[in-house]
């Protein structure tokens, strides 16, 4: 018969393919059962992994609108008190710029009549009598007034210490030369007074 099948084969010019072997029923239920993963085990595998998982984070809670509501009603109140202070101190010190710059000339009419004491009735001095008093009233008018230094206790906001000298009249601490005149705009400084402070009675 091999040589029948052989013969064939060589007349086809086929090669001829050796017949499977047939597996044993026990070598082929081993080998379905290895393949097949065991249902039992897969499961509880698959309930570990869910356990594993971490758990949904809960909603966050309803946000307290009255109270929001109210904490935005105080804020917005604040800043409207706040911008009408703003716009007053602006309106109240708008002109704090060109006063400071007319306190220069207001000065060098206090040192002319000064040094002219003794021409008091002479025309010309008092012209520029009435042109100082006229700005000192102008200045007065818009809230702008001078302070007095000597003899007072220095005030760092509102002097401007220079020099310390020995005064035999003052006391130690105390402005004894005031240099430069202080001036006040309502509340504020409009300008320091430059003084001259005592170190006590000279040795």
């Amino acid at each position: 018969m091999a040589e029948e099948e052989k013969k064939g084969t060589e007349e086809t010019g086929e090669t001829s393919v050796p017949p499977v072997p047939p597996v044993p029923p026990a070598e082929a239920d081993a080998q379905s059962e290895a393949e097949a993963p065991a249902e039992p085990e897969q499961q509880a595998a698959e309930e570990s992994a869910a356990e594993d998982k971490p758990a949904e984070p809960d909603k966050p809670a309803e946000p307290d609108w009255k109270a929001l509501y109210a904490l935005t009603l105080a804020d917005f109140d604040n800043y409207k008190k706040r911008a009408a202070r703003d716009r007053e101190d602006t309106f109240r010190f708008a002109e704090m710029d060109i006063l400071k710059d007319v306190l220069p000339a207001v000065d060098n009419l206090e040192l002319a009549l000064s040094n002219a004491k003794e021409k008091a009735e002479d025309p010309f001095v008092k012209g520029v009598q009435l042109v100082y008093d006229t700005l000192l009233k102008s200045l007065k008018d818009h809230g702008a007034e001078p302070f007095e230094s000597v003899g007072k206790d220095l005030d760092t906001a509102k002097m401007e210490a220079i020099a310390t000298l020995p005064s035999p009249d003052v006391p130690e601490g105390k402005v004894s030369i005031e240099s430069k005149k202080g001036w006040m705009l309502k509340d504020k400084v409009l300008r320091a007074a430059q003084v001259v402070v005592s170190s006590g009675k000279p040795e």
